[in-house]
């Protein structure tokens, strides 16, 4: 799915194709994007190089970290974006409740499509390197380019649609733990009926007993 509008302001994921060997290439986009960036070609907001395990989990191999950039991958939208393709969206929060969400890599890719954060959770593959960033641009060709020639392919999607979806993601996150607490108290409740009633069944078959031995 391709924005209809170009947006200046873009989360990007670019990634090197089929042969795992490519990836090692991923350090010099995130230097190549650098440059850029002190070329005032773009702007980097934040960005980093991350691998997804075998188990879906991914890690931050490699960030821009200098206090010239505002949000690197340890804050800022990348790390947001990082935590929720990572695993279950309750991470975006923490706690327990999360995994009712579920996680957005093990979603079918027929229910990810018109999602935005589907998308780029699938362009992280499992054992895989890609550089995630947000940056402001004038036009796609720039950053395109300098990623062809590094057998790059990039992935942009509008932060804002990014940031829609994420916000989304904690509402639901939020949503969730409120259900899981409601449940727990119901669970509570049920448990606490039941041995209410169970003692009280003890209690008169004690009452019974006595009767029952004296007509014997």
């Amino acid at each position: 799915m391709t924005p209809d509008y170009f947006s200046p302001d873009n989360v990007l994921v670019v990634t090197f194709g089929e042969d795992p060997e490519n990836d090692k290439n991923a350090y010099q986009a995130l230097t190549d994007l650098k440059q850029l960036d002190s070329q005032d070609q773009i702007k980097i907001t934040g960005a980093a190089v991350v691998t997804r395990d075998g188990e879906g989990r991914v890690d931050v191999k490699s960030e821009v970290g200098e206090d010239t950039y505002v949000g690197t991958a340890s804050g800022g939208l990348i790390g947001l974006l990082v935590g929720i393709i990572g695993g279950p969206l309750g991470m975006l929060i923490g706690g327990a409740y999360g995994m009712l969400v579920g996680s957005l890599f093990d979603i079918d890719e027929a229910d990810t499509t018109e999602s935005v954060l589907g998308e780029i959770s699938k362009q992280v593959q499992p054992t895989r390197t890609a550089v995630l960033a947000q940056v402001t641009e004038e036009s796609p060709e720039v950053i395109d380019a300098a990623m062809a020639r590094l057998g790059g392919e990039v992935l942009r999607r509008p932060a804002v649609a990014v940031e829609e979806e994420i916000a989304v993601a904690e509402e639901a996150q939020r949503k969730a733990k409120q259900e899981a607490r409601k449940e727990l108290h119901k669970a509570r409740v049920e448990k606490t009926k039941a041995d209410a009633h169970a003692k009280v069944e003890e209690m008169k078959a004690k009452l019974h007993r006595p009767k029952a031995d004296a007509s014997a």
